[in-house]
């Protein structure tokens, strides 16, 4: 059945229109946000991810994390962007960390180099094969699976370790199910909470979590939450990962396209999802930022959730 637009979700977007920086939803307490950033490969890039950082880590986030390029290809460029934002912009971070391509030997080398480094916090996955490649092979003296890598991360007692989690099936997945049962399985591997796959509308998230308690699963579950900076793309990226696109997203930004409104509509989508998902209980909300900061900022914003410290504080 196609969605409407509720009546908060038509204020915001009307609203929006005439005056971004007022927009603010009455949220009885403003969620704890964490917010994920890509390695740069250029100058150009480094510049992009710090002034990201220069906006968003003022919100105070309660980590961030550093992904890992498919394949490993950004191995070297993600323990930089770490070991640089754990020694200059004051907030946790969280390194991404597959089993691609890699000896077990040589992945808990990374992992004791980010221990040194102070970081303590790892978002452990299997992760994607590398390009070209139908589907992930492991490494002849590699970690097997994400399960594999949780259990030798945690033997080492080091690190608080996050995990991903698909309330939409994984695309190797057979039902929503065998991501929940798999899930139980990190987390009794050692994972001390997970981060979900993004998603479109919150009873998608409502009903995994709902799966996740009923399998007896207690660790924390992050949403995360992706700011669509473009439909096409996002669309693109939604249909390889699995995620289930609502008709009614293509007859909203076919509409906002028209009247050249695509990033007020964004925003608005944003925020009613998020606004969606505290009211049905979540207090944590994990940004995909893509490295481009003003939308998350503005979802931020509209949730109550603003600069407490000063950028000299955090830089």
């Amino acid at each position: 059945m196609m969605r409407v637009m509720n009546l908060s979700i038509v204020h915001l977007y009307a609203t929006s229109i005439c005056d971004r920086s007022r927009v603010r939803i009455a949220m009885p307490v403003a969620p704890r946000v964490s917010f994920e950033f890509f390695p740069p490969k250029s100058l150009e890039a480094s510049f992009r991810l710090w002034d990201t950082l220069g906006t968003l880590a003022p919100l105070a986030p309660e980590f961030v994390s550093v992904t890992y390029g498919a394949g490993g290809t950004t191995r070297k460029l993600t323990h930089e962007a770490v070991t640089t934002i754990n020694a200059n912009f004051g907030v946790p971070v969280a390194a991404h960390l597959t089993c691609v391509d890699a000896t077990k030997a040589e992945t808990l080398e990374i992992a004791d180099q980010y221990a040194a480094a102070g970081v303590t916090q790892i978002v452990a996955l299997r992760g994607d094969p590398p390009k070209g490649d139908a589907a992930f092979a492991p490494h002849r003296d590699g970690f097997a699976s994400s399960v594999e890598l949780i259990e030798a991360l945690t033997k080492t007692g080091k690190f608080n370790i996050r995990v991903g989690a698909y309330p939409d099936p994984h695309p190797e997945a057979a039902s929503m199910q065998d991501c929940v049962d798999y899930l139980k399985r990190k987390v009794d591997a050692g994972a001390t909470s997970a981060i979900t796959q993004f998603f479109f509308e919150a009873d998608t998230f409502f009903r995994f979590r709902d799966a996740c308690a009923a399998a007896g699963i207690t660790a924390p579950i992050l949403p995360g939450i992706l700011p669509i900076e473009n439909w096409a793309n996002t669309r693109r990226f939604a249909t390889r990962c699995g995620a289930v696109v609502p008709g009614w997203l293509d007859d909203a930004f076919e509409t906002a396209t028209r009247d050249n409104r695509e990033e007020l509509l964004s925003t608005a989508i944003c925020t009613e999802l998020c606004s969606d998902l505290i009211e049905g209980g979540v207090e944590d909300l994990h940004f995909y930022t893509l490295n481009k900061p003003e939308l998350t900022r503005d979802v931020c914003a509209a949730l109550g959730v603003t600069p407490k410290v000063a950028l000299a504080e955090v830089a």
